[in-house]
């Protein structure tokens, strides 16, 4: 939660109003992988976390329009960080986007920074899309735990993550909120 930027351990620390905590579901059904997160408001949070969210799921679903075949995986990171930088917010480089199915963090690499990547987009390929995104500088630190990734200053980490499929002429979303999902909180 606040400035963990992910594979955070749950701990002891109640939860207090005006943190915010990233969910991060993994789901292995019938051989196959599926991956999604949010990141949750608890109470009411300040504007600059509201602000923080809305940037960080805002950014993946600019990216996630973009997608079709033959659009080159760079896209992704270039539609993600020029949104971001506009916001005065900070894309982590650390960890990227990644192929999903029967193996899980698989090829294709899927940028959220600005990169030379040269794959593109096929009809049938399943990744996520997911950035995290700093409210101060976009490097990062792992704790002692050799698990735990913060943000190197401290400030606030927000991700949302979706798994999309490339079709023949577009994509579909295979993790899209429903009708039912809980309202997002900013």
């Amino acid at each position: 939660m606040n400035e963990i930027v992910c594979h955070g351990i749950p701990d002891m620390r109640p939860l207090e109003k005006g943190d915010i905590v990233n969910v991060d579901i993994t789901i292995f059904l019938k051989g196959y992988h599926g991956d999604v997160s949010e990141t949750y408001a608890v109470g009411e949070i300040s504007e600059s976390s509201k602000k923080l969210l809305k940037c960080s799921y805002d950014s993946m679903m600019k990216a996630i329009d973009i997608c079709k075949p033959d659009t080159p995986f760079k896209t992704i990171g270039e539609v993600i960080g020029n949104y971001v930088d506009s916001q005065g917010l900070a894309v982590v480089r650390d960890y990227t986007g990644h192929g999903v199915g029967r193996l899980f963090h698989s090829e294709p690499v899927v940028p959220h920074y600005p990169t030379t990547m040269k794959p593109i987009m096929k009809p049938g390929y399943v990744f996520t899309i997911e950035p995290m995104i700093n409210q101060g500088m976009y490097q990062i630190k792992e704790w002692p735990d050799k698990w735990t990734v913060a943000t190197a200053d401290g400030q606030r980490s927000a991700q949302f993550e979706h798994t999309v499929l490339i079709t023949e002429d577009g994509h579909e979303v295979l993790t899209a909120r429903g009708e039912d999902s809980p309202p997002l909180s900013f």
